[in-house]
């Protein structure tokens, strides 16, 4: 099956990047395991709007959790290791393995990580870019 560029426009120039990180980020999905949130939090005065991804992880502890960034994509990942000495009467709560991917902007800078009650808490920022004006001059051919 042919694959139709979603940026195909020819006034969009150069974003190829954008359209593999898309299909990275498309192939990539995966279950809704462990569930997320994603917030923006305002401006201040002495910071840069942010943004918050908060993952429910109740059950895991820091070392049962890695968070790298490598080349935009920030991928956190949960390893539990099952308990064979333990006899259960009931199982509802699996160790489970987890792997979410997040594709960053250009730009986007992690501030840090916290975990606190079962919740994995990173903060990122996009510093402002700065307002770049360019004049080109217009040469003659001859």
């Amino acid at each position: 099956m042919t694959r139709i560029p979603t940026l195909n426009s020819p006034f969009l120039l150069g974003f190829d990047d954008i359209e593999r990180a898309l299909d990275r980020v498309t192939r990539s999905a995966s279950d809704g395991y462990p569930p997320y949130n994603i917030e923006r939090m305002a401006r201040t005065q002495t910071e840069p709007e942010r943004l918050r991804i908060t993952l429910a992880v109740a059950g895991f502890t820091r070392d049962q959790l890695d968070i790298t960034l490598e080349e935009r994509q920030l991928m956190i990942r949960g390893r539990q290791v099952d308990d064979k000495e333990r006899a259960y009467l009931h199982r509802g709560i699996a160790a489970r393995q987890f792997q979410k991917a997040f594709l960053l902007a250009e730009g986007m800078q992690v501030l840090g990580a916290d975990l606190d009650n079962g919740l994995l808490c990173i903060d990122l920022a996009r510093p402002e870019p700065e307002r770049i004006i360019q004049k080109i001059d217009i040469s003659v051919r001859k």
